[in-house]
């Protein structure tokens, strides 16, 4: 089976808040598992998993973090 691609508008996003300097580090982690998706058949790792998995969990993450985190989920096994 293919793997999954970061879409175009969610690679946009991804590339977006690691420009911005009020990133979290935790969202640019996301945004870096999910621009490193747009290209090949690269799966979201256990870790980025897990820790999108508590972005979504938590009512106070943005919703940069939270589309970022669902991306990535979307993109794991």
């Amino acid at each position: 089976m293919a793997g999954k691609r970061t879409s175009p508008s969610m690679a946009t996003k991804a590339a977006k808040a690691l420009d911005d300097g009020r990133t979290g580090r935790v969202t640019k982690s996301l945004a870096a598992s999910v621009l490193a998706q747009t290209g090949d058949n690269s799966k979201t790792s256990a870790k980025i998993a897990s820790l999108a998995s508590e972005v979504l969990s938590n009512p106070k993450s943005s919703d940069i973090a939270k589309s970022l985190a669902a991306s990535a989920l979307s993109q794991s096994e």
